[in-house]
């Protein structure tokens, strides 16, 4: 498929089933480099699925995509190089401190060896860990333990980073502070695709699609979709949006 330079990825017709069930049924959208994309959609829509597709984790049924230049279907172990995943759930070694769990990962990934000074040094500063570096992970608190999770996800320096509902559990100042550093990211070039229940969290993506039953049900800046969705409504925000869009039948 031809995709242009500006594009970090794109999927067209993008479906798969498991048996007879659709999980996603012929997705097609695309995302910016430097981009700050949101993908929202209740439990069972379809949006695990498609970053498991994204991530080069599991194979679509049909369609087409393309991740950081790679294709999903040939070029799963490249995209994986290519990407940065932060799972919803805290995924790292509770019984490590933060600096195992950084040279546990450098390994994962391949870092050669003679960069991991510079490469730990550069994201402890970064993510502002440098102080609780020797500290076992399971005595963090959520939000330095977040930063963590994220800090593992950039340490081979993706073109990519996936982030899975990344501010469950943490407070409103820590959140705050996490989309600041998002935005900076954003603002490196790094291209950051996000999914949450929060619309607080929707507000800072610049683009936003809405999935439903395996459907795309809105597409566009989160104004735009307010806008549509709940147009006789002036006083309407993302959540009313998302709860209009969710309550309509897609099939």
């Amino acid at each position: 498929m031809t995709t242009s330079n500006s594009d970090a990825i794109v999927v067209k017709d993008l479906e798969k089933r498991f048996g007879q069930f659709v999980a996603v049924d012929r997705v097609s959208f695309s995302v910016k480099k430097g981009e700050i994309f949101g993908f929202l959609g209740p439990n069972g829509s379809g949006k695990s699925t498609t970053i498991r597709m994204l991530c080069g984790i599991i194979t679509p049924t049909s369609g087409e995509g393309m991740v950081a230049g790679h294709d999903i279907f040939t070029e799963s172990e490249e995209i994986k190089q290519s990407i940065g995943y932060m799972s919803q759930k805290f995924s790292l070694y509770e019984d490590l401190n933060p600096l195992e769990n950084l040279r546990f990962y450098l390994g994962i990934y391949n870092v050669p060896q003679e960069q991991w000074k510079e490469r730990i040094e550069w994201i402890m500063d970064m993510v502002r860990l440098q102080e609780v570096r020797h500290r076992y992970a399971r005595e963090l608190p959520p939000g330095m333990r977040q930063r963590l999770a994220l800090s593992c996800a950039l340490l081979h320096r993706p073109e990519i980073i996936f982030l899975d509902e990344p501010t469950s559990g943490v407070d409103p100042i820590t959140r705050q502070h996490f989309w600041a550093f998002i935005g900076q990211l954003a603002g490196e070039g790094i291209t950051v695709f996000v999914t949450t229940h929060y619309m607080d969290d929707a507000r800072h993506c610049q683009r936003i699609v809405m999935i439903n039953e395996g459907i795309i049900v809105a597409m566009g800046s989160p104004a735009k979709i307010i806008s549509e969705a709940c147009p006789d409504r002036s006083e309407a925000d993302l959540n009313d949006a998302f709860i209009t869009l969710m309550s309509r039948e897609t099939h």
